[in-house]
């Protein structure tokens, strides 16, 4: 029978084992990427998504956080879409007794 020792020793060889495989393959594995990178015409700055990746995310940042029509006004003339935290003049006015679709617009 195998013992819990025997087999944390395995997992240590394995270890030891698998690193000096992964360190001889390295050199191979980045000629590999190099070759390729050169064959398709890819740069450094490919790889880190500058110019291209920046232009997308720009864009779909633009999109996000757009407008909504307000849903409630206030006597003073404050507006609230119904979206998010509860403006403190709605909550105050339903805290004393008000119904929130009285300020409905």
């Amino acid at each position: 029978m195998t013992t819990y020792n025997d087999l944390l020793k395995q997992i240590e060889s394995l270890t030891k084992q698998a690193e000096e495989i992964r360190k001889a393959e390295l050199d191979s594995v980045i000629a590999d990427i190099k070759d390729k990178m050169q064959k398709h015409g890819i740069s450094l700055a490919d790889l880190r998504g500058t110019e291209k990746s920046a232009a997308r995310v720009s864009k779909k940042g633009a999109s996000s956080g757009s407008k909504v029509a307000a849903k409630f006004r206030s006597p003073a003339g404050e507006t609230w879409s119904g979206r998010g935290r509860t403006p403190k003049w709605l909550a105050e006015a339903e805290a004393a007794g008000a119904q929130r679709e009285s300020f409905a617009i």
